[in-house]
């Protein structure tokens, strides 16, 4: 897909700050690349004239997840030596992958051994069980505290994921959406992050249905290009509730359209569909790569962010709208200074 996918993002176009601090005050002042799935005709708008571009009975579909301050400083219990703990994701035996980076020098990924400990403030440990087999840095870790105890220690400890390109270190309450509610993502679902509670509530009015899941997001970069243009796939932990699940089938049942709030409800969705193409209620990890040739079988749409080159969220829009049409769009969006990343411009693709 890469060689159909030919567009340069200059380094102007990262978007470096929420958009409550380039000088707006609001963050759904962003934006909106409109894509027709059918003709490839691309419009361009606002953000808060989404609701142009929806017809009452749409379902749109939010991930629900809270933001982790999922960046923790330690130190190797052997010899003192800083460390950060890139949390990844939880685990069903309520360990946690994380990857392991030395702090000096800076973005170096560096090699730990079995069974080491690393130490943070407040008396927390955490124990090196297993390597990645992928992933270089990347370890299944254990930590000496758990449940509730172990959530507060990381909102005590933690910072969130910051990327070169963001400016400055913004405060968590920046990554989060005004909805989330279930702490547990590595970095911010951040299609949904424009949206402010008065336009949900507005949306709802015009008769445009919403439901919430929840998909707590892993890391997008592993820091290490050619393993990033891999992107070697960590399994996300997702929940569907009865409500949402109703919703979902009484809307494809009445063929009306499903509309994903960001790639990570794409996934959830499309893991939990039966081959009947209903979505159940309940829990699990999805591990789910949806490439250009996949079938999707309950999401009609898609709002999302705007990707990187190498990023494998493409493929997964390409599931949406040809790579060539998707392309064309995008070099558009770099001719006319659309901003990227979790605090940029957005993408409908409809």
């Amino acid at each position: 897909m890469s060689h159909l996918l030919d567009f340069s993002l200059p380094p102007n176009l990262s978007a470096k700050e929420p958009p409550e601090r380039r000088g707006s005050r609001r963050r759904d002042a962003l934006r909106l690349l409109v894509l027709n799935r059918q003709t490839g005709e691309v419009t361009h708008s606002r953000f808060e004239r989404l609701y142009d571009f929806l017809v009452p009975g749409d379902l749109l579909i939010f991930n629900a997840s809270r933001t982790l301050p999922a960046s923790l400083s330690g130190w190797r219990a052997s010899d003192k030596s800083r460390v950060e703990v890139r949390l990844a994701s939880h685990l069903s035996d309520n360990s946690w992958l994380a990857l392991i980076r030395s702090t000096v020098p800076q973005d170096c990924t560096v090699s730990e051994e079995k069974n080491s400990v690393i130490s943070f403030e407040f008396g927390l440990n955490a124990r090196l069980e297993t390597p990645h087999r992928e992933i270089p840095g990347m370890w299944k870790v254990r930590f000496s505290a758990g449940g509730s105890e172990l959530m507060d220690l990381i909102y005590r400890l933690g910072e969130p994921v910051r990327y070169k390109y963001v400016s400055k270190p913004w405060e968590l309450n920046y990554y989060q959406t005004v909805y989330a509610r279930d702490p547990g993502s590595a970095e911010m679902p951040s299609a949904g992050r424009a949206f402010t509670w008065k336009m949900v509530l507005h949306l709802r009015t015009m008769g445009i249905e919403t439901a919430y899941i929840t998909l707590h997001t892993g890391l997008s970069s592993y820091l290490d290009d050619e393993l990033d243009r891999r992107h070697p796939t960590i399994a996300e932990e997702y929940s569907i509730g009865a409500q949402a699940a109703s919703k979902i089938g009484v809307a494809r049942s009445a063929e009306r359209r499903v509309i994903a709030v960001g790639t990570t409800v794409v996934r959830a969705l499309e893991s939990a569909a039966q081959a009947d193409g209903i979505v159940r209620a309940g829990h699990g990890y999805s591990g789910l790569v949806i490439k250009p040739d996949y079938s999707l079988r309950i999401t009609d749409g898609i709002l999302t962010g705007l990707h990187e080159p190498t990023a494998s969220h493409l493929e997964l829009l390409s599931a949406f709208i040809s790579p060539v049409l998707l392309n064309e769009a995008y070099n558009e969006a770099v001719q006319l200074s659309y901003l990227w990343h979790e605090f940029g411009d957005l993408n409908l693709i409809i």
